[in-house]
């Protein structure tokens, strides 16, 4: 969708009309659901962060200033909301494994459990650093690649409309900020 035809439809949704806002919500679940994937979240959070994403949105449709820059708000919006769902899961880890749940189990030693979370701890600083890294590239950069990384994947023109870029600058663009994002973390000393 373009931003001249976000704003229509944000202005006619505003105004009652069911057909602008199914519209909208079809035009704009594609760019909601990349940023709800590319925190990887559950299944669960991420279904409930889409549906506040969207609450939120019906909440504030007429007092969005920049109707045309709905689809920007709806992408902002939505990682605001899968950063405080990450942050209240910091507090309780659930899990299914039978190992850790059961205590009686002899299939790995203490030892190895050490090892296991030490792995899984320097796995998970990893991803940490590369999305500390990812949220440092400019604004531009972030988008494309968050709107890139939806599934499934949008076509170029697609993405060309919902970022205001020419289709043949797309390429190019996402190749310089993936080696801007590999040259932080390369950086950084992340592997």
């Amino acid at each position: 969708m373009d931003r001249a035809d976000v704003g229509a439809l944000v202005q006619s949704a505003v105004d009652g009309d069911a057909a602008a806002w199914k519209a909208l919500v079809e035009g704009l679940s594609p760019l909601v659901w990349s940023v709800v994937r590319a925190h990887r979240l559950s299944d669960a959070d991420a279904h409930e962060v889409y549906q506040t994403v969207w609450f939120r949105f019906a909440q504030h449709l007429g007092r969005i200033r920049e109707p045309e820059k709905a689809g920007s708000w709806l992408a902002s919006t939505a990682r605001h909301e899968c950063l405080k769902v990450l942050k209240s899961l910091r507090r309780l880890t659930v899990t299914s494994d039978p190992q850790l749940l059961d205590r009686v189990s002899e299939d790995r030693t203490p030892e190895q459990s050490v090892l296991d979370s030490e792995e899984a701890a320097a796995e998970s600083e990893r991803i940490r650093w590369m999305w500390q890294e990812f949220e440092e590239l400019g604004e531009r950069c972030r988008q494309l690649l968050r709107v890139l990384m939806a599934s499934p994947p949008p076509s170029y023109q697609e993405v060309s409309a919902a970022l205001g870029i020419a289709v043949g600058s797309i390429g190019p663009l996402r190749q310089r900020c993936l080696r801007r994002l590999r040259a932080r973390l390369d950086a950084r000393g992340a592997q």
